[in-house]
């Protein structure tokens, strides 16, 4: 495939993608299968997806910064054992089939969403001022942990399993939660993104275009997060567990 038609099949799911990331993330559902489509190669699909989505992040995460809308100090925190926990989960899915996790996704998922669904409160209100300090910051080493492992093992929806983390565990509301996320997922795609150019595995006439449209989107879902809010988020949310679930169901049936 030439690169006219790359770039015509390629750069506007990457845009899409960039807008449901600053959303709700999950967005590596949809940018992932795009970068298969154009017939990149295994390791180029992960270097390119993680070299548009680290620079995009990073555009959403200062944005929610600059709104007063992180609480750096807690998700600087669980980023650190998210990324202890990445390292494990990496080093584990050398050993270990990802197939149990795939079952575990298919009955956790529904009951996630939901759980999401009839709980109407849910992410509507911050009250994480509500949690100690210490419980605040013990439970998110934890979820740091848990959450980075799966990341490294696994991986897809890891944005969406952190979002829930804030709001149903830390009791803040969706676009505090959402905004938190982010330090989190940027210190991963940091990490994973430097790991792939010094193996030389990103293509830059496709991943700076990649990057471009990956902004852009970020820009776009970043500021429909801020001026549409909680509610905005929380059907994006719901929507992400949704295709992630479509994406385990065809792991698990349709590649057997």
């Amino acid at each position: 495939m030439d690169l006219f038609h790359t770039y015509i099949i390629l750069l506007p799911v990457v845009f899409l993608a960039g807008v449901v990331d600053s959303i709700a993330g999950g967005g590596g559902l949809l940018s992932v299968p795009a970068y298969i489509a154009v017939g990149l190669p295994p390791h180029y699909v992960l270097g390119n997806n993680k070299f548009s989505s680290c620079f995009g992040t990073l555009f959403t995460t200062l944005r929610f910064f600059k709104h007063g809308l992180i609480d750096v100090k807690l998700a600087i925190f669980s980023a650190c054992f998210a990324l202890i926990g990445s390292f494990i989960g990496t080093k584990t899915v050398l050993m270990l089939s990802s197939d149990f996790l795939n079952y575990l996704l298919i009955i956790l998922i529904p009951i996630i969403t939901i759980f999401s669904l009839l709980n109407k409160n849910l992410g509507e209100v911050n009250h994480s001022h509500l949690k100690k300090i210490s419980h605040k910051y013990l439970l998110s080493m934890i979820a740091g942990l848990s959450i980075g492992f799966y990341d490294g093992f696994f991986g897809p929806g890891t944005g969406a399993f952190l979002i829930l983390f804030f709001t149903f565990i830390l009791k803040y509301d969706f676009i505090t939660a959402n905004a938190n996320t982010k330090i989190i997922n940027l210190a991963s795609n940091i990490a994973a993104m430097v790991t792939f150019l010094i193996n030389g595995k990103v293509m830059f006439n496709i991943g700076i275009p990649a990057v471009i449209f990956g902004i852009a989107g970020n820009v776009v879902g970043s500021k429909l997060a801020l001026t549409k809010g909680n509610k905005l988020i929380r059907l994006v949310f719901i929507s992400v567990l949704i295709l992630l679930f479509l994406k385990i169901i065809s792991n698990v049936f349709i590649k057997k």
